[in-house]
C-alpha cells in the first residue's frame, strides 16, 4: 500500500473535479457549512464579530495555521480548540469548501 502525502491530499481535495463544483460553487458551500457549524462562536465572515471571545475569526486561519494541517484535523476530527467547542467530523467534500471558503477570506 502506497501512503499518500498531505500535501497531495489537500491538492486532490482542493481541485474542483473532487467535488463536483466549480470554486465558486465550493466556496459558497463551505461559507454554509461555517454557518451551520461554526458562527454561533466564531467569527466567519470577512468583517463580523464572533460570539466567544476564545473562538478565533475564520479570516485569521491562514495566518494561524497551514491550511494543510486544517484539512488533516478536519478529517480526523477536531477535539481541541476553544475549551468548549464540539468535536466534529467532515467529509471529504466538506473538508475542501471549508477550506477553500477560508481561503476566501485571505
Amino acid at each position: 500500500m502506497h501512503r499518500i502525502s498531505a500535501a497531495l491530499i489537500v491538492l486532490l481535495a482542493l481541485a474542483p473535479s473532487a467535488w463536483g463544483q466549480d470554486r465558486s460553487s465550493a466556496i459558497e458551500a463551505g461559507r454554509d457549512l461555517a454557518d451551520r457549524l461554526c458562527a454561533r462562536c466564531h467569527a466567519v465572515g470577512a468583517d463580523d464579530e464572533g460570539l466567544h471571545e476564545q473562538a478565533p475569526p475564520f479570516r485569521t486561519f491562514t495566518r494561524m495555521w497551514p491550511l494543510e494541517s486544517l484539512d488533516e484535523a478536519l478529517a480526523e476530527g477536531i477535539t481541541v480548540g476553544h475549551p468548549d467547542m464540539p468535536e466534529f467530523v467532515l467529509e471529504p467534500d466538506e473538508i475542501a469548501a471549508l477550506i477553500a471558503y477560508l481561503e476566501s477570506l485571505e
